[in-house]
C-alpha cells in the first residue's frame, strides 16, 4: 500500500512539473501528458532531456555577435524600405499593419537593392552553388542542417578543399542531429585542408545540456559576401533522387545577390559565434557590392534563442491580410493553432487557399500528423493536393501579389518554435509570378483531395492520425 501511495506521488509530480512548465504550449502540454500515461517513468526522463524551454544565453543573443561599427558600415550601404509607399506593387500600397509587423521584426528590414534567382530542384542548386563557390576570392562560408558523404557531399568537399588550398577562408558548420551519419573522416579531410569546421550542438553535449529538441534546420551558403543561397536543400545524394524510396526530389532554393546577403551573413556569423566563441569581425565580411537590381527582400531568422518567434508571426500575417490566394507548399504541415485558424477563417471568406503536401513521405508519423488537418482544411474550403512525382520538400508559401516566402521553414510547430530557421520574403512581382509558375507546374504532379473520399479512410488509418496528432507538437 505505502508502496502504491508513493507511485502515486511520484507519477502526480512529473504531471505537475509537465503542466506547470509547459502551460503557455496546451498542445505541447498534451502531448508530453501522453507519452507520460504510456511510459510513466521513461517518458518523464525523455521530457526533463528533450523538452525543458531554450534557456535564451548571452552567447546566443544577436547583439554583440557582429561587431556594430562592421554591420553599422553594412546596413548604411543598403537600400532600406523605409516607408509603405516604397513598396513594390500597388497591392502593398494598402497592407499598412502587414508592413508595419514585417518592420518591427528585429533587425530583419526590408532591402530593395538585391538580386533574386529561383533555383528548382537540387541539380540547379548544386550547380549554382559549386559555381559560386569555384569564383570565391575572400572567403565561402556554407551552413546545413544535413551534410552526408556521398557523391553530392564529396564534390562539395573538394570543390572547398580546393578553395582553402588556393588561400580562401572556409567555413563549414553542420547540425550535430542532422549530419549525425557524416563520417569524422569526411570532417578530418576539411580540416587537413585549413577549413574552420564547427558542429552545431553535438548530439552528446546537447543530451545532457537538455537542448537535443532544438536544431540549426538552416541552409546558407554564402560566398565573398556577395552571393548567398538559402531555401530547402541540404547536401546529400537524395536531393538528386537518389533515395529509391523516395525518389524525385522536388524543391526550392533562392540565389541571392545584394543587400540581403548581408543578413544571410550576419545569422551565419552568429551560428559561428554559438559554435566556436570567435567573432568574425572582418569588413571584408560584409563588402560593398555592385548589385543594381532593384527587387526587395527582407531575411527572417528566428530559433528558440529569441523571445519572438518571427518566421511564425510573418506567415500570420501574410495569411490574415490574404484577400485573393494563398498557395502553399510544404513536406510537413503540423500548423500552430493561430496558423491554422487563419487558413481555415481565409478560405471560409472566399480567399483561394491551396495546399500541395506529399504523398509519399519520408517520416511516416509526420505524413499521419499532417493529414490530421486535413479534413477540417476541407471543410473550410481549402483545396489539399498530395504530390504524386516522387517527394516534395519545397517550403513556399506565395500571399496575392503582395509576398512570397522561401527558406527552410517547414509549416509545422517544430520549424516555428523549436529550430533554428531562416526565410526569405519576396516581394518583387517578376520573383512571385516564378514561384507561382513553380506552384502550377507542381498541381500537374498533383491528385487533390476529395472530401468524401477521403472520410472513407479506414479506422486504423484514423487511429494513427489521432495518435500522430496528438504527439504532434513534438515531431
Amino acid at each position: 500500500m505505502i508502496w502504491a501511495l508513493a507511485v502515486l506521488i511520484v507519477f502526480i509530480f512529473q504531471i505537475a512539473t509537465i503542466l506547470v512548465l509547459e502551460f503557455r504550449r496546451p498542445s505541447k502540454t498534451i502531448a508530453w501528458l501522453v507519452i507520460l500515461f504510456v511510459l510513466p517513468i521513461i517518458g518523464f526522463v525523455m521530457y526533463y532531456f528533450l523538452a525543458q524551454e531554450y534557456r535564451r544565453r548571452r552567447t546566443m543573443r544577436r547583439r554583440g555577435v557582429v561587431t556594430k561599427e562592421t554591420m553599422l558600415q553594412a546596413l548604411l550601404r543598403c537600400k532600406l524600405v523605409n516607408r509603405l509607399e516604397d513598396m513594390q506593387g500597388d497591392a502593398f500600397k494598402h497592407q499598412e499593419r502587414l508592413y508595419r509587423t514585417l518592420q518591427s521584426m528585429a533587425f530583419s528590414p526590408i532591402t530593395s537593392c538585391n538580386e533574386t534567382t529561383v533555383l528548382t530542384n537540387g541539380e540547379a542548386t548544386y550547380a549554382a552553388i559549386l559555381e559560386a563557390v569555384e569564383a570565391a576570392r575572400h572567403h565561402v562560408h556554407v551552413e546545413f542542417y544535413t551534410i552526408r558523404d556521398d557523391v553530392v557531399g564529396r564534390k562539395l568537399k573538394e570543390a572547398l578543399i580546393r578553395k582553402a588550398r588556393a588561400g580562401v577562408e572556409v567555413r563549414v558548420i553542420y547540425d550535430g542531429l542532422g549530419s549525425l551519419e557524416l563520417h569524422a573522416s569526411y570532417i578530418r579531410e576539411l580540416e587537413r585542408a585549413g577549413i574552420e569546421t564547427r558542429c552545431f550542438l553535438p548530439a552528446r553535449l546537447a543530451f545532457f545540456s537538455k537542448r537535443m529538441n532544438f536544431r540549426n534546420h538552416r541552409k546558407i551558403v554564402v560566398v565573398d559576401g556577395l552571393v548567398g543561397f538559402v531555401g530547402g536543400i541540404n547536401i546529400g545524394d537524395e536531393y538528386l533522387g537518389g533515395n529509391p524510396k523516395l525518389g524525385f526530389w522536388r524543391d526550392t532554393h533562392l540565389r541571392l545577390r545584394g543587400d540581403s546577403v548581408y543578413f544571410l551573413q550576419e545569422v551565419f556569423m552568429q551560428d559561428w559565434w554559438f559554435t566556436s566563441r570567435k567573432r568574425l569581425t572582418n569588413p571584408a565580411y560584409l563588402p560593398a557590392h555592385d548589385c543594381t537590381g532593384r527587387e526587395q527582400v527582407q531575411i527572417v531568422a528566428s530559433g528558440p534563442n529569441n523571445k519572438d518567434a518571427a518566421i511564425l508571426e510573418s506567415v500570420f500575417a501574410a495569411v490574415s491580410v490574404a484577400k485573393s490566394r494563398i498557395y502553399i507548399t510544404t513536406p510537413y504541415f503540423i500548423p500552430d493553432p493561430s496558423v491554422l485558424m487563419a487558413l481555415r477563417t481565409a478560405a471560409m471568406s472566399g480567399v483561394d487557399v491551396r495546399l500541395i503536401i506529399p504523398y509519399v513521405a519520408d517520416t511516416k508519423l509526420v505524413l499521419f500528423a499532417s493529414l490530421s488537418y486535413v479534413e477540417e482544411m476541407l471543410s473550410a474550403g481549402v483545396r489539399v493536393y498530395r504530390y504524386h512525382n516522387g517527394f516534395v520538400h519545397a517550403k513556399v508559401m506565395i500571399v496575392d501579389e503582395l509576398l512570397a516566402s522561401v527558406g527552410t521553414a517547414n509549416m509545422d510547430m517544430r520549424s516555428f518554435f523549436s529550430n533554428f530557421e531562416i526565410n526569405a520574403l519576396l516581394f518583387d512581382p517578376q520573383a512571385i509570378k516564378r514561384l507561382e509558375h513553380d506552384f502550377v507546374r507542381d498541381l500537374a504532379s498533383c491528385e487533390e483531395v476529395n472530401r468524401s473520399h477521403f472520410q472513407k479512410r479506414s479506422a486504423w488509418q484514423k487511429a494513427g492520425e489521432i495518435a500522430a496528432r496528438m504527439l504532434s507538437p513534438l515531431l
